[in-house]
């Protein structure tokens, strides 16, 4: 019997979906059911073929212990040894590589030091940095100012002068942010992604609350959904990831990719909407009774990225 395992937090309708859905469609051979976490021993055995991975990134327990399954065979979804390298600054470099549009960005040390530093930990850093220059590449004002490592639209901040930077940048504490140049769109786009090509284009509005983001329609060519979807596919070969969103802003034309770190992207029915979440949840299915079935013993059985290839 191969067991596929779903390891979440606090979200309920997706993972037990997820499971129903994979019982319902998989072969006799395979099962899911929720993931128990035991005492975590060196000599662990391993007691999953594929595990879906929700909630590591808010749990360094988990995430570790993901790892300690996936080198020893488990077929973890997201690979924890590859993603974990990610930020959102590294991404960005990476994309502008491939040749896919991004906003302009710079990369800004915390407003303080971080804990066991003092002044000395930082003689390679420029002091004081000309943030003039800085502002003047990510194109003036307005511009955002978010935090390189997270998700769910937390630390994103627009600012309009530099008072409001400067009172904006005071609060980010511990923080690493970025400076981002502002992509006034005429149409925004969420994209799921489900390896190894399986794309799902959403209209977004992000400046709505957050249940009526998915309640958004723009009227595109087929060209423009066509260019995105391969920049999805493309993008995701490069960061190897199995399950991840990339979110576009179009100004002009042109799809800017916005946000492409997502290990556990959104997917709960009352924010998704019905027929984006039964999309997620039919190919997420598809791809973990994939997965259980490739599953070869003894074998690192995860996905890698090309980035660095």
């Amino acid at each position: 019997m191969k067991k596929i395992g779903i390891l979440n937090g606090i979200e309920n309708t997706f993972p037990q979906a997820l499971i129903q859905k994979i019982n319902e469609t998989a072969p006799q051979n395979i099962r899911a059911e929720a993931v128990l976490v035991e005492e975590v021993l060196l000599d662990q055995p391993k007691t999953y073929h594929v595990i879906i991975d929700r909630i590591s990134q808010d749990v360094p327990f988990y995430r570790t212990w993901l790892k300690q399954m996936a080198l020893t065979g488990t077929a973890v979804l997201n690979n924890p040894l590859w993603w974990s390298a990610d930020d959102k600054f590294t991404n960005v470099v990476i994309a502008q590589k491939l040749g896919i549009p991004v906003p302009k960005t710079v990369l800004l040390p915390s407003k303080e030091m971080p804990p066991n530093t003092r002044p000395e930990s930082f003689r390679n850093l420029k002091f004081p940095l000309d943030w003039d220059k800085m502002i003047r590449h990510v194109g003036g004002f307005p511009l955002y100012l978010k935090q390189y490592h997270g998700g769910g639209w937390q630390h994103v901040y627009r600012v309009e002068n530099k008072a409001e930077l400067w009172e904006t940048y005071d609060k980010t504490g511990h923080l690493v942010m970025m400076m981002q140049e502002n992509i006034e769109f005429k149409a925004y786009f969420r994209c799921y992604f489900i390896g190894p090509d399986r794309v799902h284009i959403m209209p977004y509005a992000p400046e709505n609350e957050h249940a009526m983001r998915y309640a958004a329609y723009y009227d595109v060519p087929q060209s423009l959904l066509d260019l995105m979807k391969s920049y999805v596919i493309r993008l995701n070969k490069a960061l190897g990831y199995d399950i991840n969103t990339v979110e576009f802003a179009v100004r002009n034309g042109i799809p800017y990719a916005i946000d492409f770190f997502n290990p556990a992207p959104d997917a709960d029915l009352n924010s998704v909407g019905r027929d984006n979440f039964n999309w997620v949840v039919q190919n997420v299915a598809q791809l973990a009774i994939q997965r259980a079935q490739n599953y070869i013993p003894n074998k690192l059985n995860l996905t890698w990225g090309t980035a660095t290839h």
